[in-house]
Formats: structure tokens, C-alpha cells, sequence
């Protein structure tokens, strides 16, 4: 993967196609390869609409530099603006899912010229009027005992919709070896943890003022079983934000964009043509 320098850190970062920019922005843990199988289903299925893709590794994961913390949404949004800028992009449509979510927000706030459109993913608005992750959930990301393949998959079977697991046993196991061969570092692990902890510090004032500065066609996008994220935040997001709309995609969790790439890719594209 190609890489350019900012603040001096390393940012990995891959482009594919021609067209309209369409930039993805991962969340805690995952890097570019989050992305793989919705790209692949765009670059088939775009038909009339042709698109430049671009993905990359946040700070702290894959193939980009790895700093100590503390990391910040600020700080993250900054690096997603370079990278915009080491590629000329203006007016992109920008997708931000769970962490990465926030960091869009914060992008769009931050470089409303660079932004046309925003898609937030599995994310809410920030403080402390939002739907909470649910037990189960809870339970599993902080259970850190067993093998680290027992680890990884209890995430999957989470974070993903009911029967997921059972259906694509060689999906899980794709993820599985992802993951346990591009492990990000318990402490980077935290640093991304914490810049999105962060923004739960938010007043409802600050939240509220945040949200009425989006101008741009923004579409929610939630997995209806999402126990990460839960959906009733789509929602409270929404109407928050002058210019938004609320898509479900049915039977999917947190990990949509991997569970179905088809339905990810189909909004993306009516959210396009809108």
C-alpha cells in the first residue's frame, strides 16, 4: 500500500477506480481491509455512477504508523484531512462507521468544502443522550480470557446478526485469520477506544450545535441487530441533522459492510443517485 506523511506519523491508504471519491473511514481495530468486500461489490455493480475508492488505516492499525496514545477524533480527523488533501479530493462522499463515524463527523465539521456527502454507520452523535451498547455486548468486549482465537471470535459472533457465524463459517474464518495477523497493539487498541470515549464528555448544547453544522446530504446506516451500536441511535442522530434519512438494513449487525456488502453497497449507490 502506498503511504504519505503527516504530523509524522505514516498513513496507508489504497485507491481503486476512477470517478466520484467515495472515501471509507474504519472503526476500532480495523483497517482498510474492512472495506475489501464492499469495494470488490461497487467496482462490479456501479454501473453508471463510476466511483474512486479510497481506504486507508487509521493511526494505530495495519499498515500506518502505530504512536503511543492518547489518540483524539480531532486528532484522527486531521489525518483523514491530509489524506484528502495528498489527493487532491474536494466534495467527497464520505462513509464513517462506529469510530469511524465520529471521525467523519468531526471531518465534515472540520473541511465542510472537502465533504458533499456523509454516510454514518453503526455510530451515534456523541454525550450522553444515546441508546448505550447493549450487556451482551458489553460482556464480551471486556471478557478477555481464553485463546486469542476465542477472543476474535466471540467478537464476530457479536457484532455480527443472528446466525451469521453459522452461515459463512468460511467468512468468520477470514476474519479470524485477519485479525489475528494484523493485530493492532493493546495499547493502540486503547488509544482508538479512548478518542471515541472521548466524545461521550459532549453537552447535549455542544451535540446540538455539532449536528446543525452538517449541511451536507447525510444518510444513517445501521445493521437492524446491531449490539454494538444499537439502532435506536439512527434515530436520535437523524433528527438531529437538517439533511438526513434513516436506512435499516435487515438482518445484519454492527459488521454490515462484511455481513452484506450487497445491501452496503446498493444504499451507497441510491444514496448517489438521490
Amino acid at each position: 500500500m502506498p503511504k504519505f506523511t503527516h504530523n509524522d506519523i505514516e498513513i496507508a491508504y489504497e485507491t481503486r477506480g476512477e470517478g466520484a471519491p467515495l472515501v471509507f473511514i474504519s472503526g476500532v481495530g480495523y483497517g482498510g481491509w474492512f472495506w475489501q468486500r464492499v469495494a470488490a461489490w461497487l467496482a462490479q455493480n456501479a454501473g453508471g455512477k463510476p466511483l474512486q475508492i479510497i481506504t486507508f488505516d487509521n493511526r494505530g492499525a495495519g499498515e500506518s504508523s502505530k504512536p503511543p496514545g492518547p489518540y483524539s477524533v480531532p486528532m484522527m480527523a486531521a489525518d483523514t484531512a491530509a489524506l484528502l488533501d495528498a489527493l487532491g479530493l474536494r466534495e467527497a462522499c464520505v462513509f464513517g462507521h462506529s469510530l469511524g463515524g465520529f471521525i467523519a463527523q468531526e471531518l465534515a465539521l472540520l473541511r465542510p468544502e472537502q465533504v458533499g456527502r456523509l454516510i454514518l454507520a453503526g455510530t451515534n452523535h456523541g454525550g450522553m443522550h444515546v441508546v448505550p451498547i447493549t450487556p451482551e455486548a458489553l460482556q464480551v468486549m471486556t471478557d478477555r480470557s481464553g485463546e486469542p482465537e476465542d477472543l476474535v471470535r466471540r467478537g464476530i459472533t457479536i457484532a455480527s446478526g443472528p446466525g451469521f457465524s453459522e452461515r459463512q463459517p468460511d467468512l468468520v474464518r477470514e476474519l479470524i485469520d485477519y485479525r489475528l495477523g494484523n493485530p493492532v497493539p493493546p495499547a493502540q487498541y486503547t488509544a482508538q477506544v479512548m478518542a471515541g470515549a472521548g466524545l461521550a464528555q459532549l453537552s447535549e448544547d455542544q451535540v446540538l450545535d455539532r449536528m446543525s453544522r452538517l449541511g451536507m446530504p447525510v444518510l444513517v446506516l445501521f445493521g437492524e441487530h446491531d449490539r454494538v451500536v444499537p439502532p435506536g441511535n439512527a434515530e436520535l442522530l437523524a433528527e438531529k441533522i437538517s439533511n438526513a434519512r434513516v436506512r435499516i438494513l435487515p438482518g445484519c449487525g454492527h459488521i454490515f459492510p462484511i455481513e452484506d456488502p450487497a445491501a452496503t453497497g446498493q444504499a451507497i449507490l441510491e444514496f448517489f443517485a438521490e
